[in-house]
């Protein structure tokens, strides 16, 4: 579905993805993982088009994605932080949504689904940043679309939110779609990816699934893995990585 070659982006002087090869050729769930600054905004945003590489191209379903827009059309986006402006009404915002992209034949079972139908006349400034993560799962959700880029899509929701997330994303598995996510709750990968591509320093540092990755690293859950990876991967980061997974360093592990 998505298939990336020889992909570099620089910032001026500054490499921010080196010699990225990626085939993403089957459905299901894709984490793309790895501490802040590693590259995985800017991959997904050079899917997307938003930006341009310096070196490589990228394919989605077969179709270039070079000086092309066409494709986007197969593609449904939740970006980490989805800026709207605060004076429009829940309402209007969706109907503008569909001013542009067609009626959605599924956007009131939505709507339901995440619980907004009380919000739908309040305005986006007014609301919690859980209930806009909500409406803006809807948004992304209205249109049937082969593949999903979900840029943590996690960020704050409830725990009743989040097991409803989980069961939609599932739902999306079974008519195999390709759905791929970023996000720091590693529980939520272990539980939902297929497979996962973690990133270090703009690169590929392993690409499979989450049980070959706990198998490579001789640990029992995938939160012990990723540390151990990182810190095989001599990478400076490590550090300061601790904080962005969570307690995924102890004294014990940092001595194996």
């Amino acid at each position: 579905m998505i298939s990336i070659n020889g992909l570099h982006k620089s910032f001026g002087k500054l490499d921010v993805l080196q010699d990225i090869g990626l085939e993403l050729a089957t459905p299901g769930v894709i984490a793309i993982l790895g501490p802040n600054g590693s590259g995985k905004s800017t991959l997904i945003k050079l899917i997307l088009g938003l930006v341009l590489p310096t070196h490589g191209s990228i394919t989605v379903l077969g179709e270039s994605i070079d000086h092309s827009y066409q494709y986007r059309k197969y593609i449904s986006y939740l970006p980490q932080i989805a800026r709207f402006p605060d004076n429009l009404k829940v309402r209007e915002l969706l109907d503008v949504i569909e001013d542009i992209r067609g009626k959605s034949r599924i956007k009131a079972s939505l709507i339901d689904y995440f619980g907004i139908e009380t919000f739908l006349n309040n305005k986006l400034g007014h609301l919690s940043g859980g209930t806009r993560q909500k409406v803006n799962l809807v948004i992304t959700f209205m249109y049937d679309t082969p593949i999903r880029i979900l840029d943590e899509p996690s960020a704050g929701l409830d725990p009743i939110a989040m097991v409803a997330l989980k069961k939609l994303i599932e739902e999306e598995r079974k008519q195999d779609k390709l759905i791929v996510l970023t996000t720091h709750i590693i529980p939520m990968v272990e539980s939902m990816a297929n497979d996962l591509v973690f990133l270090l320093e703009g690169s590929i540092y392993f690409h499979g699934a989450p049980g070959e990755l706990k198998r490579k690293t001789e640990t029992n859950n995938l939160e012990e893995a990723i540390a151990k990876l990182m810190i095989r991967s001599g990478t400076p980061i490590i550090q300061s990585s601790a904080n962005t997974y969570g307690s995924l360093l102890n004294p014990k592990m940092l001595k194996e």
